[in-house]
């Protein structure tokens, strides 16, 4: 048996996974295997698991900001390749934002509601996280 470390959305779990025997994997007819897998999951604590403070913390989709408006995030990892609105612009709910490239695909990241916008936390080119802000509406 192997052990390994996984981390999914954020959180690290530790696993142990036991090599099956190829020679028996073969002599079984597909559909008849008995499914072997026991998964023994040891969560790690939150200490464990919490980025250092300011680095990677993720935001929950649309969140509240601190001044009453609302957080626009980060999706997923990538890069800023266009920003089409500014401080002050209105947007219907909907209206893309901006553009962001991730493996190379470029996302439209969009309005959840409709609003103006207060701030864009970040500039063309930037490198973002899941969960950073990106815009704030009012």
């Amino acid at each position: 048996m192997k052990k390994f470390k996984v981390t999914v959305d954020g959180q690290t779990f530790e696993v142990t996974v036991e090599e099956i025997d190829n020679q028996t994997a073969a002599t079984v007819p597909l559909g008849q295997a008995e499914t072997k897998i026991a998964p023994q999951v040891e969560k790690k604590s939150e200490a464990e698991t919490s980025p250092a403070p300011g680095k990677g913390e993720q935001r929950p989709p649309a969140a509240s900001g601190g001044s009453g408006g609302t957080v626009v995030p980060a999706p997923m990892p990538g890069s800023i390749i266009d920003i089409l609105v500014q401080a002050g612009d209105t947007v219907k709910d909907g209206q893309v934002l901006l553009i962001l490239e991730a493996m190379k695909m470029e996302n439209e990241i969009t309005a959840p509601q409709a609003g103006t916008i207060v701030e864009v936390a970040v500039k063309k080119g930037d490198t973002v996280n899941t969960g950073d802000p990106l815009v704030v509406m009012g």
